[in-house]
């Protein structure tokens, strides 16, 4: 499997690679994955205070934020109290515009076209990983792939997805807002199977914790590294969720291979009855 790496924001690919480096290595010797790293397009300094956090310069970020980071009151969230549910918390934050403003909706638009460029001009990729922002345009993608397979028949490629401290995909909401798709609004809106990686100790908890509310519960799986809002690098997490890996990606291959066969074979069939999605005919996978 081949994952297109997406880093989080004031990221790069060159520091992603670093950052992800030991569990990359881990993988790849295990033989499971191969990875090309991306990043976004628009260059960036670092918030006021935090210019020796982010690792070497040039950062980059997916959103244009030259008019204003139209998502900084998401970072808020950290002040949430934890009474508070992962969707309403997300409510709370997700004001992403005002009267006049609309060049918001452009700025996403253009951050999921260069991605989705970036999956096209890498054939092989299969699967993402983001971390952060980058987990956020990761699922996002993932969605958009597959309204563009109802809408126009282009093929999903992303059959897999590894979200690191993530965030609910987003989507348009009237001519000028952005809003997180959140499950007691939108229900299940992922339905490839997923991993979901990150700490008890996070600050931004509950906004991954969103995003596993979407995504479909018999085929995603859960990991607490026990720390913040970080890509796991320590040894003894690197090896756990090497055998995570190691269990879970034959599975997701072969129910690939059997949904394509199953494909293939209702073609041949001439559609005689077959029902490739969603039917109790396909071999059922849990991924818990």
């Amino acid at each position: 499997m081949k994952f297109l790496c997406l880093p989080g924001a004031y990221g790069s690919a060159k520091n992603f690679r670093v950052q992800l480096g030991p569990l990359a290595s881990e993988l790849e010797r295990r033989g499971l994955a191969s990875f090309v790293y991306s990043q976004g397009t628009h260059e960036v300094e670092p918030p006021a205070g935090w210019e020796d956090y982010f690792g070497t310069r040039p950062l980059y970020r997916f959103l244009d934020t030259r008019q204003g980071d139209n998502f900084d009151n998401l970072r808020r969230i950290r002040y949430v109290p934890h009474s508070m549910n992962a969707e309403d918390a997300m409510r709370m934050f997700q004001d992403c515009g005002g009267e006049g403003e609309d060049w918001h909706q452009q700025v996403w638009r253009d951050a999921l076209d260069g991605v989705m460029k970036t999956v096209d001009e890498n054939p092989e990729v299969d699967a993402i990983i983001g971390y952060s922002e980058g987990a956020m345009v990761g699922a996002s993608l993932v969605v958009e792939e597959a309204e563009q397979e109802k809408r126009t028949g282009r093929k999903r490629r992303i059959k897999f997805a590894v979200f690191i401290s993530g965030a609910p995909p987003l989507k348009f909401e009237g001519k000028d807002r952005i809003v997180a798709q959140l499950v007691d609004e939108a229900g299940v809106v992922i339905d490839i199977p997923t991993f979901h990686i990150f700490g008890c100790d996070d600050a931004f908890l509950s906004s991954a914790v969103a995003l596993f509310n979407v995504c479909e519960p018999s085929k995603a799986t859960l990991y607490d590294h026990g720390l913040g809002h970080i890509v796991p690098r320590d040894a003894e997490n690197v090896r756990m969720l090497g055998d995570i890996f190691e269990e879970l990606l034959p599975k997701i291959a072969s129910e690939h291979e059997n949904r394509r066969e199953a494909g293939m074979a209702c073609l041949g069939d001439g559609m005689n009855g077959c029902e490739v999605e969603g039917t109790t005919s396909q071999p059922s996978t849990d991924f818990t």
